[in-house]
């Protein structure tokens, strides 16, 4: 994809959020730089198992690493040098932005904000994504997902009444901040090639998990209202809004507009039920929503969830309730090109899920995560590094 293919990003980052969103840059067409530190292997990704695939080359075997960091180049540079610094604010003089995931006191500390680079290209974009921001009384904490998850009520509002507090599946806190961070970096180059000026962005983990909760917040900053965990998955005021047992699984109904639920009667064979004054309007079928369930629940048990799927298709929004290896290999993920091929350089290659971003142009093919460093060379050589320069920063362990 072919957008963004003049934008070039030094993304200093590990683990999950930001390379997921320097990720969905790259996915974009930006030229993503991961800068890694030799000393201590990298990305910390490279290393997390238990998934790993030997032909996908030296430093890049684990599958957790290409998960997030397919499309990017990699340079090795030790940040924490004053010399790696310096190497680093050559290579800032042509990018476009910086991204980085650190924690919240380190970007300063390593010359990785806007009043530290700004002297060499005054039209940066330094993004930061951190646990708690870089201001405050928890600049200096680290922070993970699932902690902000807890924190920010996740917790109290998944699984079922009655049941211990229970996380997402996914990481999403992660993932929602690791695309506010592409967000920023692309409202940031709006404006810089605009002014002339760069700037830095701040988003970080617990802000987005606080922004997340949206309606339901808006509910409770203004009412009191706190929403409660309920059974089957069930929206808190819109009904039908649930998982519905079938024959052999599970459906979820989504009945979200009024026109809705008399389309549902009639495919379940019971028109009547959408005359009937306690299920006639969503306040109705909310204060009846056990005796609504009793009337249904019997009606969708008579056949199997495809056969509802197929029933309903178009006419009702539903799902059916797939694992994850169907939700893989369905035939709509097929039809929506949305699993790719990654290749390696070192002729290894892995299925992955592919970009969410349909510029009309995707390919089915894609770079793989880099090696550790495996651009570094190339990269160094086009910012004005001799062959001699080279050799001795990896002498000096500066670079490998």
């Amino acid at each position: 994809m072919a957008i963004l293919t003049d934008v070039r990003i030094l993304a200093v980052e590990q683990y999950g959020a930001g390379p997921f969103g320097t990720q969905a840059l790259a996915d974009l067409g930006a030229e993503v730089i991961k800068i890694e530190n030799p000393r201590d292997g990298g990305d910390v990704t490279r290393s997390l198992g238990p998934h790993f695939d030997p032909s996908m080359g030296e430093t890049a075997e684990s599958l957790f690493f290409h998960a997030l960091n397919r499309n990017k180049r990699s340079v090795s540079l030790d940040l924490g040098t004053e010399e790696g610094r310096a190497v680093f604010r050559d290579l800032a003089r042509t990018a476009d932005a910086v991204a980085c995931n650190l924690r919240g006191d380190v970007p300063a500390r390593l010359g990785l904000t806007y009043a530290a680079l700004s002297d060499v290209n005054p039209a940066i974009v330094c993004c930061h994504l951190s646990a708690y921001g870089r201001t405050g009384s928890r600049a200096a904490w680290p922070g993970y997902d699932y902690l902000v998850q807890a924190e920010t009520g996740y917790f109290a509002l998944n699984g079922d009444p009655g049941s211990p507090p229970a996380r997402f599946g996914l990481s999403i806190v992660d993932f929602m901040t690791g695309y506010a961070q592409a967000l920023s970096v692309a409202a940031g180059l709006l404006e810089a090639r605009r002014t002339g000026k760069g700037r830095d962005i701040d988003v970080c983990l617990y802000d987005v998990g606080l922004a997340n909760l949206n309606y339901l917040a808006t509910w409770a900053l203004n009412t009191g209202a706190m929403p409660q965990r309920l059974a089957r998955s069930a929206h808190p005021s819109l009904v039908p809004c649930q998982l519905f047992p079938t024959a052999d699984g599970w459906i979820f109904i989504m009945a979200n507009k009024e026109k809705f639920f008399p389309a549902l009667c009639q495919v379940l064979e019971v028109p009547q039920l959408a005359e009937d004054p306690r299920f006639a309007s969503f306040p109705d079928r909310l204060a009846n929503r056990a005796a609504l369930e009793a009337e249904l629940d019997p009606l969708f048990a008579r056949l199997t969830t495809a056969d509802w799927v197929g029933r309903v298709a178009g006419r009702v929004p539903a799902a059916p309730v797939a694992n994850m290896a169907e939700a893989l290999e369905a035939d709509f993920t097929r039809e929506r090109g949305m699993v790719v091929e990654a290749r390696s350089e070192s002729g290894g290659s892995l299925r992955l899920v592919g970009s969410p971003f349909d510029t009309g142009d995707n390919n089915t093919v894609v770079p793989a995560g880099p090696r550790l460093g495996q651009h570094t060379d190339d990269i160094l050589s086009a910012a004005g590094y001799t062959a001699t320069q080279l050799a001795s920063l990896r002498a000096r362990g500066i670079i490998s």
